[in-house]
């Protein structure tokens, strides 16, 4: 049986501040960062010192070319909450990710915490800035005139299966899910007049195959290797080529199907699959093709659809869970979910509006344009593409959607709440959380696998977290609550 996998979001959302005043973005994002780490207590910074942003999974560590600027020396934002997520500046926009989790549906709530997060800090801002100011927060990817912004998908997997083997396996796989994972958005950056709308905002972005970059000659395949666990045990799939999604289904997709495909992966149950002939090609040809219907060609000469891609995979996995290969009950729940959708995809893509992003916007974009008789390339249509990203729950239009019941949720609007305060319970995201909330004054610096406390003595003492399933609640709470102080925390720890 394959070993437990975790998965973590990092989304940048899309920022701007409107009034008498300008403010640019890298500003405007550290004073949205700084208004909710301000609440209160003071913030927990976070630790870089266990980073490698430049070490590559094939093998070798790329040459800096210059020296980085800690956070504090720019000025930026960088911070840890008590539900166990950071929330910082990056690329000049808010960025906030999620806590690890163990499955696909903590992960939705965890991330949609994130959006209520970002609509808070927000409205909190707004009040420092002068009368007449707005500040808007959109989860998208692109602001439509020619610049992308991430969302990355982190999963933790054995170091012992070969990253040439998930290059391999994976490569299709992330072409083809665009079915689902797309957020879609009007045009195209081709100019080409015979794309008015696409399924992913991302895709037009990506230029090559594998790569170590995630900003230019961004790769289908990141090679970032920085587990943040035991790196002789794990490496950490930084997975760029997705979208930012607001629709429950699309995020309980986008990971579960991934959180199940590693397992069967690194048992080496993929059946072997033609490799695609040209994957960027045929990445941004999936985009472009609303009917879900056009040829891909592979390297062996034959041709596949991008739903006949995804159908190889949901075999596979459907084989390998029937064999008893994973004892997990939320993994049935992602095998029916993933043949629903490609089952009503091969009958019409577009009755998926209401489960996955560019459908339900694309049904939203074509009531208003028939509505108002405008092309495709109308300024008005680019402004309700862009209010459906809107993070505000009276202003968004997929909030408005999923308040009228137009969407389908997965998860309940008090588990979203609970989340924006209190961490997941399985993974070591619960004990980082729960000493931030129970000794904030203590811990001056966190990362994803150490905590950093100073308790008044000659050093700083650090706690390692390198194992991601140790440190729940089940493991720590009783330890938590038996004792009155950080000082007293260290010393159990250490005993």
């Amino acid at each position: 049986m394959a070993t437990p996998k975790y998965v973590g979001v990092e989304t940048e959302f899309g920022i701007a501040i409107t009034g008498p005043s300008d403010v640019n973005p890298v500003v405007a994002s550290s004073l949205v960062v700084g208004a909710y780490r301000g609440r209160g207590r003071r913030d927990v910074r976070w630790d870089h010192s266990d980073e490698h942003p430049l070490r590559d999974a094939r093998g070798y560590e790329h040459p800096d070319p210059h020296e980085p600027f800690p956070d504090d020396d720019l000025g930026l934002a960088n911070t840890v909450l008590t539900n166990g997520a950071r929330f910082y500046v990056d690329h000049a926009h808010p960025e906030y990710a999620t806590p690890e989790c163990s499955n696909a549906r903590d992960l939705v709530i965890w991330d949609k915490a994130g959006e209520r997060i970002l609509e808070d800090a927000a409205a909190q801002a707004v009040t420092t800035l002068p009368p007449g100011s707005r500040v808007l927060i959109h989860k998208n990817n692109t602001d439509g005139k020619g610049a992308a912004y991430g969302t990355h998908e982190n999963y933790l997997v054995p170091r012992s299966v070969p990253f040439g083997r998930l290059t391999r396996q994976l490569l299709p796989f992330f072409v083809s899910r665009l079915v689902y994972v797309g957020a879609g958005r009007t045009g195209n950056e081709f100019d080409e007049v015979d794309v008015p709308y696409q399924l992913s905002q991302r895709a037009d972005f990506f230029e090559v195959e594998v790569g170590l970059e995630t900003t230019l000659k961004r790769p289908l395949m990141n090679t970032r290797d920085e587990p943040h666990a035991d790196p002789e045990l794990y490496r950490r799939l930084h997975v760029i080529n997705g979208d930012a999604n607001l629709c429950e289904v699309a995020t309980f997709l986008k990971v579960g199907t991934m959180l199940l495909l590693l397992d069967v992966i690194e048992d080496e149950a993929l059946p072997e699959l033609p490799g695609l002939a040209d994957p960027v090609r045929a990445f941004h040809r999936v985009s472009h093709d609303l009917t879900c219907a056009q040829p891909l060609r592979m390297d062996d000469g034959s041709r596949m659809t991008a739903l006949e891609i995804q159908w190889h995979y949901l075999d596979a996995c459907q084989r390998y869970v029937k064999e008893g290969n994973v004892d997990d009950v939320g993994t049935t729940a992602v095998l029916d979910r993933w043949e629903a959708v490609l089952t009503t995809a091969e009958r019409d893509p577009r009755a998926l509006d209401g489960q996955v992003d560019w459908a339900t916007k694309l049904a939203l974009l074509e009531s208003f344009r028939d509505r108002h008789d405008l092309d495709w390339g109308h300024d008005r249509l680019k402004m309700v593409d862009l209010q459906y990203h809107d993070v505000r729950q009276d202003k968004g239009l997929y909030q408005r959607l999923a308040a009228r019941g137009r969407v389908e949720r997965l998860i309940t609007d008090a588990e979203v709440d609970a989340a924006m305060t209190t961490p997941p319970e399985d993974t070591r995201a619960w004990f980082r959380g729960e000493c931030i909330r129970r000794f904030r004054d203590q811990v001056v610096a966190a990362g994803w696998d150490a905590l950093i406390f100073d308790v008044g003595r000659d050093a700083l003492q650090r706690v390692p977290m390198m194992e991601p399933g140790r440190g729940t609640r089940a493991m720590t709470a009783e330890l938590l609550d038996s004792v009155d102080s950080a000082a007293e925390l260290l010393d159990r720890l250490t005993s």
